[in-house]
């Protein structure tokens, strides 16, 4: 397999003030959907699958799909553990031939806990040459009865941010600064302030879960402000189910797969251009 890290990536879009992509696959016709665009768009291309989606067919299946959907790619391809909560997960994946992983300590009871996963996941991957992504705070859900996630319980602490990142060893840190996964009931209002004050004491890149939905002002802003990296999932879901429902009487399951595919591809174009990842291939 010939996947880059995280690594490569994000610090092209550190240093040219843009955020990459990254995109939540669980079919070969979504995972080809944002493979082709990123290579129509020249951006860099970040599939990202967690737990959930893992379930479907195993972690050997969704890297060998993104491995020949990718053989051809003109694109640098990253493929990326998404919320990973427990070592054998990220022990399965990394056999699988991911290199990249996130570890999700957000659920532990304590900040000492979260540091002691995330510190035993690193130490696991670093021998490999994969790198680590870690969450401090928690990103919670805006469509379900999830706390508020302005919670300050929720967000990330700037004055535990540089310490958890030194303690971890994690080559990218997912701050809680009032985003959250799922489809916003209203629009965010991302805590700038407090991203500020991260960004002036943590070295690695910041990532932004949670990205749809967030308007386009708010998305500039914390890209100005260091993130380097947006998640995106819920936006891809809902245009790839609506295409499928919206499909005529009749029409053969593959063709509706196919419109699926392509109501995918445009918003995973649309997101490229926003973050200002298309054209960065040369």
């Amino acid at each position: 397999m010939s996947f880059v890290n995280i690594t490569k990536m994000l610090q092209d879009a550190e240093e040219n003030h843009y955020a990459v992509g990254a995109f939540n696959y669980c079919t070969s016709e979504t995972a080809k959907a944002i493979i082709d665009e990123g290579c129509r768009k020249k951006s860099p291309i970040m599939m990202i699958c967690g737990p959930w989606e893992l379930d479907l067919v195993g972690p050997n299946m969704m890297a060998r799909m993104v491995d020949i959907l990718s053989d051809e790619a003109g694109s640098p391809v990253c493929l990326h553990l998404d919320h990973a909560t427990d070592i054998d997960t990220v022990k399965r994946c990394i056999d699988a031939g991911f290199p990249s992983v996130m570890i999700d300590g957000s659920h532990c009871d304590t900040y000492e806990e979260n540091v002691a996963l995330t510190r035993a996941v690193v130490e696991i991957a670093k021998p490999y040459g994969i790198t680590v992504e870690g969450e401090l705070g928690a990103v919670g859900r805006v469509d379900d009865e999830s706390p508020e996630v302005n919670d300050n319980a929720l967000l990330t602490d700037p004055a535990q941010a540089a310490e958890f990142v030194h303690l971890t060893g994690v080559d990218a840190l997912a701050v809680g600064i009032g985003n959250g996964h799922g489809m916003y009931r209203q629009a965010p209002v991302l805590d700038f302030e407090r991203l500020k004050a991260i960004r002036s004491v943590v070295t690695v890149p910041l990532v932004l879960h949670g990205g749809s939905g967030t308007p386009a002002d708010q998305l500039h802003q914390a890209i100005d402000l260091g993130v380097s990296k947006v998640n995106v999932a819920s936006e891809l879901a809902r245009a790839y189910l609506k295409a499928i429902d919206d499909r005529k009487p009749g029409l053969w399951y593959a063709w509706a797969l196919i419109q699926a595919r392509d109501a995918v591809s445009e918003v995973v174009g649309r997101w490229m251009d926003e973050l200002g990842c298309s054209g960065r291939v040369k």
